[in-house]
């Protein structure tokens, strides 16, 4: 992949999943009405704090993927919640998936960008 363009998707990433984790502190973006099992999963996550813990994770991994100092790590851990981002609004909100797809696509993206970082994990 070409340095600049990896560079950008990277740093594309990073603004993202940054202003995603800030986000849940702030509350700046309009949360949609969820109903049914999205509210109460939803619900769920709020209530046990787990919410709060996704944004640090992001805030942290947004940083370090602007900012280019562990970006490999990071990138595979922020991985499990592009995943899971996912497959919450493909069974509970599909009418949400936009979003999650864009992350998971930078994410995978990404992580090929990192893929000579991973060379001695996976031999």
């Amino acid at each position: 992949m070409n340095s600049k363009v990896f560079m950008v998707l990277r740093i594309l990433l990073g603004i993202f999943i940054l202003v995603f984790g800030v986000n849940k502190f702030a509350g700046f973006l309009p949360m949609p009405e969820l109903s049914g099992d999205a509210a109460a999963y939803f619900g769920a996550l709020d209530s046990s704090k787990t919410l709060m813990l996704v944004g640090i994770v992001e805030i942290i991994a947004g940083l370090a993927l602007i900012l280019n100092k562990f970006g490999a790590l990071l990138a595979l851990i922020l991985m499990s919640i592009s995943i899971n981002a996912f497959l919450f609004h493909a069974v509970l909100d599909p009418g949400g998936i936009g979003g999650s797809v864009v992350l998971l696509v930078l994410n995978i993206l990404v992580l090929y960008g990192y893929k000579d970082k991973y060379k001695e994990l996976l031999s």
